[in-house]
């Protein structure tokens, strides 16, 4: 409990702010409507898009930034005017008695299928996976006037068969460099030994809903940031986590302008899976992960500016620790509102004291601009996870620890009425930069994104929170597609630069080895079929240099890679239960 004394006077302002806080709070819980919608799940297929794009085309209202998913509330125009209708992308059937209304979630199948190696991410409680795997969810959506419930399970079976991951051959210097960053995270190359099953509260919630403002326990998955493909800090990457949430339900409009915001506090937990398919490299190079679970604060906020429209700024912060380092204060229940640099700790000589809470932090800052009348987006966002000594110092060394996403979207109108040609990108760039040379003594760099000492990396039951292609890596996406409502047609190329930093750290000086490098082509294929629609995805994959596997070959001893060929494909079969049009 904090106590209020003349020593610790800032406090005292904090309780003051904290009650004005809780005071507006109240004030809009009394005096606003209510509204019936449900929530869409982040990174839901197909729907989710489908609104995005209907944002560029002028079809879904322009405040809704996409910077704080899952999405509760939009406007589609009908008739030229802007009417409520979430509802009419996720399922068309209500059923109202009294003041009481009542919905079936969509029923959503996803199948998927990995030929020799695990491949693709944002998928939720879905793992890495070699073999088939099966998702499948649904549920029901209640309100009684301020009182919203939606259950949405989830359940999900995978075959987990085993697969040619890191070697037990390479020298004690390079299995040590692989296992820095397994010590320093928690992502297993398999989910045990046998096939997986799991059932889940999914994208559960109850809350009291009043006006924009929203007060929720949940189990759904969290999306921040403008990303498509991924985010900085929080996606569907993994399983979601329990949280308590207050935030807005819709945008609040404001003589200012319009913001979006969201804190949390959740519940993360380990893998409790060693990280090599070899028990004797886990026995002898493996930290033993600790069986305390983590707990996360974290806030998201998001600003469209009066004077711009089609503008959108915003940040997040998260902090993460064991629940057996965290004290009982307001501070650590709130870390996202303390200090952003740490000089004062330094000035004071507390900051070994501070080091010792084990908090692993993020933070992230984001920017989107809608160009209506191009029909196109851009999208940025830059992240840190770790404090800077003062802002001098961030802004001389801003590549310290960072991570960053660039993207766009852009559509072109075709002839034939209601079509258009989509085109979309995304950089996710995870890679420590050259600074590590000129930060740290030789030339092996430290943690990377998503990685952190004491609290074991950014993740839930062993899958990271946020960028799901993989710890140190690179990847660039492109799609091209030819796109008519649910409809779509198109190919996606990309390329993951996988475990970059690892590389530099075990190899960066050896010229025989070169990078892990996967090259795919994929195709996309969506159909709607009045209720029905069905998602596809196939990705031809071909690695290069695959685990930095080296092979010998002729009288010379020539040096190459091993460069397998592998296969990915989803099939995503989504049921809209009631009628369409």
């Amino acid at each position: 409990m904090i106590q209020f004394t003349k020593e610790n006077g800032a406090c005292i302002g904090l309780e003051y702010m904290i009650n004005r806080v809780f005071l507006l709070i109240f004030i809009i819980f009394s005096f606003q409507t209510y509204t019936v919608s449900q929530t869409l799940p982040a990174g839901e297929p197909v729907l989710e898009e489908a609104i995005r794009r209907g944002q560029l085309l002028n079809d879904v209202d322009s405040v809704i930034s996409f910077n704080i998913r899952p999405l509760q509330s939009i406007k589609l125009k009908q008739n030229g005017t802007m009417v409520n209708s979430l509802e009419s992308f996720s399922h068309p059937a209500w059923v109202k008695k009294s003041n009481v209304f009542f919905t079936l979630m969509p029923i959503r199948n996803t199948m998927a299928v990995n030929s020799k190696r695990p491949y693709g991410w944002g998928d939720g409680p879905m793992i890495p996976n070699v073999g088939f795997q099966n998702y499948i969810t649904t549920g029901f959506f209640a309100q009684l006037k301020f009182l919203k419930i939606q259950f949405q399970p989830e359940f999900v079976f995978a075959q987990n068969s085993p697969y040619q991951g890191f070697p037990d051959t390479y020298s004690q210097t390079i299995t040590r460099d692989r296992f820095f960053y397994w010590n320093n995270g928690d992502y297993p190359e398999r989910f045990g030994k046998e096939s997986y099953k799991k059932f889940w509260w999914g994208q559960s919630k109850v809350s009291l809903n009043l006006g924009p403002v929203e007060l929720a326990a949940s189990s759904q998955n969290i999306w921040w940031g403008p990303g498509q493909f991924n985010a900085l800090t929080i996606s569907n990457n993994a399983q979601g986590f329990p949280h308590l949430s207050l935030n807005t339900s819709r945008p609040l409009k404001t003589f200012l302008g319009n913001f979006e915001a969201q804190i949390i506090m959740g519940r993360l937990e380990s893998s409790g899976l060693e990280p090599s398919q070899f028990d004797s490299l886990n026995s002898k190079y493996f930290e033993k992960l600790s069986n305390d679970w983590r707990y996360l604060n974290g806030f998201s906020f998001s600003y469209q500016p009066k004077w711009i429209p089609g503008l959108f700024m915003g940040m997040t912060r998260t902090f993460q620790q064991y629940s057996e380092d965290k004290g009982d204060s307001f501070s650590d229940y709130f870390p996202v509102f303390e200090f952003l640099t740490k000089q004062k700790l330094y000035d004071e000589g507390n900051v070994l004291e501070y080091d010792q809470k084990g908090q692993d932090q993020q933070i992230s800052i984001f920017g989107r601009y809608l160009f209506s009348k191009a029909h196109a987006e851009f999208y940025f966002e830059f992240g840190r996870r770790d404090h800077s000594y003062n802002w001098r110092e961030f802004i001389l060394n801003p590549e310290h620890a960072r991570a960053y996403i660039l993207g766009f979207q852009k559509l072109f109108p075709i002839q034939k009425s209601e079509t258009y040609l989509q085109i979309r990108g995304e950089i996710t760039q995870q890679q420590e930069s050259v600074n590590r040379y000129i930060r740290y003594v030789g030339l092996d760099g430290n943690q990377t994104w998503h990685t952190h000492g004491r609290a074991r990396g950014f993740a839930n039951y062993g899958q990271a929170l946020g960028v799901g292609s993989g710890v140190g890596s690179n990847v660039q996406t492109l799609e091209i597609s030819q796109i008519s409502g649910f409809n779509k047609r198109g190919i996606l190329l990309e390329r993951l630069a996988n475990n970059q930093d690892f590389y530099y750290r075990a190899f960066g000086q050896n010229p025989l080895v070169k990078p892990w490098v996967d090259l795919s082509l994929g195709f996309l294929w969506d159909q709607q079929w009045n209720n029905l629609i069905l998602s596809g995805k196939v990705q031809f994959i071909k690695s290069y240099n695959y685990q930095w596997i080296q092979q010998t070959s002729g009288p010379a001893d020539l040096h190459k890679g091993y460069n397998p060929f592998a296969f990915y494909g989803t099939l995503n079969l989504i049921y809209r239960i009631g009628k369409t049009e």
